[in-house]
């Protein structure tokens, strides 16, 4: 039984839409791709994507066999670490066994107090990397204070919820600062001065402003993900935030990579910072890549048919404007199929509680537009589908490193015309 939906058929026999009439595509369970690469031909409406016209080999690459056991070999146990027992015990029950590359090489500088510069892609571990040595400051020493900017909302209640899962009855509080949610109730809870706070630029402003927010309260400041926030448009915020922070802090700064504008950040943030470099491939080894082919075709029904296989257990499906996938939404909810949707529309309680869905498995399609492809730690997403080409290479990076995480395998589709 597939577990996407009830299966009622859709539309007249013709189409063989129902089940049991519909689990191999029109070809005979594959899609006839070119016998040689040609340019991607037609990408039309809304915000054109710099890939038009580039090989569509750039999205063809087999997975190479996935192990079970990464061939990193720590230099630290988590028990080595100089943390607190009842950090020791939360990272157990976390279900964490040995550091990842990035944690083992960024704890121990973090809680001797150095600056740091993270160099990682997202699924890398680096949350709890700079998570676990700023709960042990606050717990030790109860007037350190901690301010996480990132660039989504998002990233930033993912980050909350893990600092809640590391700091379980340590009588450590944070509060969540970010767009789209009640900013009188933000207001309260920064009030009661919590050891964390969590945000977004735009909302940090707005309460920086307000004199809701006093950077000099904190001794510990990370940017995380830097590289999407001066993409998205916030260098400026960033540059604000950065002039009022005290003289005596540490600050952390990640990163997936460091473009010239990023750089500029960079060398006014962090003072005899540490590196820590573990950046993957562009693509990691565990994916397996490739295209389909709508040639004129009803690309809807291309992804029905996709859909209705059974090893398609678990799928993000990206399109380019959240109009298209409010369409795609109403579609594939008229087939039958039991869908979420991530895009600007939704108000944040609406995205927090869909996410919420899709991670527990209560729905097994989320649509999303670019919002959802960057930061987010979504457990056993089998495939990534690209229904609409994302708008440059390093937006399919991002968007398809959401399938083969922790070295399991994933599969990643992009729809070429």
């Amino acid at each position: 039984m597939n577990r996407f939906r009830n299966r009622a058929s859709f539309g007249n026999s013709s189409h063989g839409f129902g089940r049991k009439k519909f689990n191999k595509s029109k070809n005979g369970g594959s899609f006839s791709y070119p016998k040689r690469f040609a340019p991607i031909k037609r990408f039309t409406g809304g915000p054109k994507s710099k890939l038009l016209g580039e090989d569509i080999s750039i999205f063809i690459k087999k997975a190479t066999q996935v192990s079970e056991k990464s061939d990193y070999l720590p230099h630290n146990n988590f028990t080595d670490f100089d943390i607190a027992n009842p950090l020791k015990q939360n990272i157990v029950q976390k279900g964490y066994t040995h550091p990842t590359p990035i944690q083992d090489k960024s704890i121990a500088a973090i809680i001797a107090g150095r600056d740091l510069i993270g160099l990682a892609n997202t699924g890398t571990g680096k949350t709890a990397a700079f998570l676990i040595p700023l709960i042990d400051k606050i717990f030790k020493r109860r007037n350190n204070r901690a301010l996480i900017i990132t660039p989504t909302r998002e990233l930033a209640g993912q980050i909350n919820e893990e600092l809640h899962i590391l700091s379980r009855g340590m009588g450590i509080y944070s509060s969540l600062v970010i767009g789209g949610a009640n900013i009188h109730r933000q207001i309260g809870d920064l009030r009661r001065r919590p050891s964390v706070v969590i945000g977004t630029p735009g909302r940090l402003k707005d309460l920086i402003e307000r004199r809701h927010l006093h950077l000099e309260d904190f001794s510990i400041f990370v940017l995380d993900e830097v590289d999407l926030m001066v993409d998205i448009g916030f260098i400026h915020d960033i540059k604000y935030f950065m002039s009022l922070l005290p003289k005596q802090r540490q600050s952390l700064f990640f990163s997936a990579t460091i473009p010239t504008k990023v750089q500029e950040i960079l060398q006014a943030f962090v003072r005899d910072a540490v590196t820590v470099s573990v950046k993957a491939q562009n693509t990691p080894e565990t994916i397996d890549q490739d295209v389909v082919r709508v040639n004129g075709g009803n690309k809807v029904d291309k992804l029905h048919d996709l859909l209705n296989k059974e090893e398609f257990e678990k799928v993000l499906i990206f399109g380019r404007t959240k109009h298209g996938i409010e369409k795609l939404d109403r579609l594939l909810t008229q087939r039958g199929f039991k869908v979420g949707s991530l895009h600007g529309n939704r108000s944040q309680s609406q995205r927090q509680k869909i996410l919420k869905k899709f991670k527990n498995d209560e729905i097994k399609i989320l649509l999303a537009t670019d919002v959802a492809s960057r930061g987010l730690d979504i457990d056993n997403v089998s495939h990534v589908i690209n229904y609409d080409l994302p708008e440059t290479y390093d937006d399919y990076v991002h968007r398809i490193g959401r399938t083969g995480r922790a070295n399991k395998a994933g599969k990643a589709l992009t729809f070429v015309e």
